[in-house]
């Protein structure tokens, strides 16, 4: 089983795994994949495994007449052809990226089944998803089918929980840190996300790229670095 030192806080850059890991990232929203995006391109570059599957559609965040989309299966066709793009600019293999669908007014436990089953099919060593301790009811959702899923098949693996947005409180254990450079990478990839980036700007004066931007600046205040990626860590079995 992979297992992490154990002194805490850990830095990214300083990790070497002895073998190549499957890497499972539960997005639970088209999007959610991006705001950890320098963590995941750090262990793609390294020759690790990663694993897409965006939860839900994420078509309530879509303004009404966005591109020409008025439907909820129009604004969902919106979203996924943005996760699509932003996937591609960051080189994950078409083939790892998948839309579950979930929660869309389906019977609750099929819809647990069908996460399971992604889970269950991958059997990743290490997965990435949001922390639980969040005021959106979709990332504690994410956390707490993930959790029963864990326990129910005895999964053994690290769970890296990230910090959002909407994250309440949690622990620091593992940290990115990242520059400029990075940033600049990491804004274009966020941007692509136009319903996302439109949506920030009429609702909040702030794109969505600079809201996840500024969030990373905030963690990395204490570390002499310009920019940081922040995550609790979970061993279960």
């Amino acid at each position: 089983m992979l297992d992490f030192p154990p002194q805490r806080p850990l830095l990214f850059s300083e990790l070497r795994f002895d073998a190549p890991l499957k890497i499972a990232v539960l997005a639970p929203h088209p999007d959610d994949f991006d705001a950890i995006a320098v963590s995941l391109r750090f262990l793609h570059e390294q020759g690790h495994e990663i694993h897409v599957a965006v939860l839900t559609t994420g078509a309530s965040g879509v303004e009404d007449g966005f591109g020409g989309a008025h439907t909820a299966g129009e604004k969902a066709a919106v979203r996924e052809a943005e996760q699509q793009e932003s996937c591609r600019f960051f080189g994950l293999p078409e083939n790892r990226l998948r839309f579950l669908r979930l929660w869309d007014g389906g019977d609750e436990a099929g819809e647990h089944e069908k996460l399971r089953a992604h889970v269950l099919g991958l059997k990743p060593d290490l997965v990435f998803l949001p922390h639980g301790n969040d005021s959106n009811a979709t990332h504690r959702r994410t956390y707490e089918n993930f959790r029963s899923i864990a326990q129910q098949d005895k999964l053994q693996l690290w769970a890296c929980l990230n910090r959002d947005t909407k994250t309440l409180t949690m622990r620091a254990d593992l940290y990115m840190h990242f520059g400029e450079k990075e940033a600049v990478w990491k804004a274009l990839l966020l941007r692509l996300h136009r319903s996302q980036q439109e949506r920030n700007l009429n609702t909040r004066n702030i794109g969505f790229d600079e809201r996840v931007l500024a969030l990373n600046r905030k963690a990395a205040e204490a570390s002499g670095m310009p920019y940081a990626e922040v995550f609790e860590l979970e061993r279960f079995g």
